[in-house]
Order: C-alpha cells, then structure tokens, then sequence
C-alpha cells in the first residue's frame, strides 16, 4: 500500500478556494501522495499562494505555465507525475480524509484499472445541491456496457475528478484542449481499453458549483461553447455505439436527442439564424428523429413535448422559453 498517487489540481485564479482544496489533499490518511499544483497563468496571487503551500508541505510541487486552460494543465501534471495511479481534484473543490484510502483498498481489491468515489454538490454558499450522480448503496463494479449506458442516460459520473486512475491507461491518452466536456470525450476513450469501473457508493469528494462556471450564462446573449461541445460529443457516442455497441442503440439516440434539446434551450436567439451552420444541423437532425422523439422509451414527456416544439418552430418556442426564465 505505498504505491505513490499523484493528485494533479490545475489552478487559475483560485486564491479564494485554493488553500481549502490543498488542505483537503495534504490531509489525506494514504499519505504516498505527490501533489502537482499546475499554475495556469494565474494573475490574482494564485501562484504565490501556491509556492507557500508548496513549502508547507514537501509532497508539493508547482510549475507555472502560460494559460492554456484546464486540459493544457491536466496534460502538463500527466507528463510530470511519478506516481503509479493519477487523480484530479478541481481547485474549487475539496475531498474527504479517507478518499484515496478507500480509493486504493478498492483497487487491491478487485484489480482494475479505475475506482470512482461518490460526489455531492453544494453552491457558493454551502448549501447542498440535489445529487447529479445517485451513489450506489455499496460498492459495484459496472461493466464498461452498463457504465456508457449510464451516461447515456444522464445517469453516470464522467468526472476525472471522482477517479483514481493506473498511470498506464495514460499512455496513449490526454485529454482533448480547446473544447468543453473534454472529461466525457476522454472517459469513452478510455472505457473502451478496460472492462469496467469499481464505483464506491462513499460521499468523499465535494464540488462547489460557483456562479462564474464555465457553463453558466454570464448575460443573456452569451453562450457557452460546451452546449456545442456536448452535441459533438453525442455524435462520437452514436458512432461508437453502433460500431462497438450496437445494443445501446436506442439509448445513443436519446442521448443525442437530449443534448440537441440543451443546445437548443440555451443558444441565444440572435444566433438562431440560417448562416448559422451548427444551429442548421441540430434542426435539420429534429426533423430526421421525429419518429424516434415519438417513441424512445427513455425520453419524458416534457422532453418530448419540448423537442417537437422545437422541431416545429425553434426560435418562437425559444423565444417562450426565455421569456418564462428570465421575464423583462
């Protein structure tokens, strides 16, 4: 049990949030850890902030690099780490004492490439948030199959940040840069290399959801990239799951439904217009799926109320849509 886990927290501007998460980690009862704290350019005092805690602590080591966004600083501790197993921890969060202890037991366990704690969420004022990802009530292992089936259902964690990874299925991986949801593209990848997932039903990582996320509208008229992202991401899913998992099928459509029904209720409507070649594709996928709105199994009837809505008169049902949210 002294195999090294190297715990990997890109860091932009998180002088406000950074001290606890850090903490969190050199607290740790499994204490062959290695800490790499990749300072992505930050400007507010974060990197200081970061060499303190790094004399605190001989685990620690910190490396600044021009900003390149949170996959270009993962990518950057991947190269660098010794450890045997790699984790990531957000800089906005903080984890239990006993996570990477229990984390490691399961590993010996049940030999396995992944173990995946469970997460709560709480806001910026501490107050808990209904859980995204139902825990278990012990421990699973979920067999890469059902583990897709999962997410394609809404259902899974695809979070980098609730795994303990073995260094080796880093290889030939590293996450995709430039994009959003870049956890979910990497994980398919990868779940396609193991059989499955051991996933402990333990609450031990906590996720502070801050207003300013990157996929929170600022303004009315701004729009996050990952609402295209995660379109593009459901096209990858459909040709993997008719290539590799043909039984999943009907769920890979739902799944590419519903992302399309995301993008839809969060593209501002000045964008909504015919040189816009993304929003034009996303209509014209509707109009091809009505049957399969109609009938998957796995949709609600408010989904699919909104999807035929918005098959049939995008913009007004989306006008609607934004009057309701946000009223004048």
């Amino acid at each position: 049990m002294n195999e090294k886990i190297s715990v990997i927290v890109p860091v932009y501007n998180s002088i406000d949030c950074l001290e606890r998460c850090v903490r969190s980690i050199s607290a740790q009862t499994y204490a062959a850890l290695e800490i790499l704290l990749i300072d992505d350019g930050s400007s507010d005092g974060t990197g200081a902030l970061c060499e303190r805690l790094a004399r605190e602590d001989e685990r620690i080591r910190v490396y600044h690099k021009e900003n390149g966004g949170a996959s270009s600083a993962r990518n950057m501790g991947i190269g660098l780490a010794s450890g045997a197993y790699l984790g990531f921890v957000d800089s906005d969060d903080h984890i239990e004492p006993d996570m990477y202890e229990l984390m490691m037991d399961a590993m010996h366990d049940r030999p396995g490439d992944v173990v995946q704690i469970s997460r709560d969420e709480v806001d910026d004022l501490g107050r808990r948030l209904p859980d995204v990802c139902i825990p278990p009530e012990q421990v699973r292992f979920c067999r890469t199959e059902d583990f897709l089936r999962e997410l394609l259902l809404h259902r899974g964690d695809c979070s980098f940040c609730t795994k303990l990874i073995r260094r080796e299925l880093f290889r030939k991986h590293r996450f995709p840069e430039g994009v959003l949801n870049e956890d979910f593209r990497l994980l398919v990848e990868m779940l396609q290399e193991i059989e499955g997932i051991t996933i402990l039903p333990k609450q031990c990582y906590h996720v502070v959801c801050r207003q300013e996320s990157t996929t929170r509208r600022k303004t009315r008229d701004s729009f996050s990239r990952v609402f295209l992202d995660i379109v593009d991401n459901a096209d990858r899913m459909q040709e993997l799951v008719d290539r590799v998992y043909p039984e999943l099928h009907v769920y890979a459509i739902r799944f590419n439904l519903f992302q399309r029904l995301d993008y839809l209720l969060h593209i501002p409507i000045p964008q909504m217009v015919r040189k816009n070649d993304f929003y034009q594709c996303v209509k014209r996928y509707l109009r091809r799926h009505v049957k399969d709105t109609v009938r998957n199994p796995y949709l609600t009837g408010k989904n699919k109320a909104y999807l035929l809505a918005l098959t049939a008169a995008p913009r007004m049902v989306r006008k609607v849509h934004a009057f309701v949210r946000h009223p004048v």
